[in-house]
């Protein structure tokens, strides 16, 4: 499934809404299917906030597609170059109370998906996320 979405949070939802459908419809586990919609919204709100501004009239893209044992989900957009995979882990400390808000969402990604891709092909930004569902068949 291919979709164009707008830089807006109701356009990421619509995307969620997508993959939900999509991975009921091909008999996903509920529990991998939970964390790929978490994954995909994470990263999409990322692009709509970040990369793109939140400005409506800008898009982006997104597909999935079960090939054999994988889950595959691709988000593609045209804002400045940014490789989350270079993201360094962060581990929980108390001192992050007094912190601002913000930088857990890579590794909500990495805790549901299995592998996490980045390519700057010309002017756009390429993130794939992979989760390995054929021990959930």
């Amino acid at each position: 499934m291919n979709l164009k979405l707008l830089a807006t949070p109701e356009e990421v939802m619509r995307g969620v809404e997508a993959l939900q459908t999509y991975g009921e419809k091909h008999g996903l586990d509920p529990k991998i299917l939970f964390g790929l919609t978490l994954a995909l919204e994470e990263c999409a709100s990322n692009i709509v906030n970040h990369a793109l501004e939140r400005d409506a009239t800008r898009s982006f893209y997104i597909a999935f597609e079960k090939v054999g044992g994988q889950m595959v989900i691709e988000l593609r957009d045209a804002g400045p170059a940014f490789d989350p995979t270079t993201i360094p882990d962060r581990i929980p400390s108390p001192e992050d109370d007094d912190e601002p808000p913000g930088g857990w969402g890579i590794q909500l990604v990495r805790r549901y998906v299995d592998e996490i891709q980045y390519q700057r092909l010309v002017s756009e930004n390429v993130l794939r996320l992979i989760k390995n569902i054929s021990t959930s068949l």
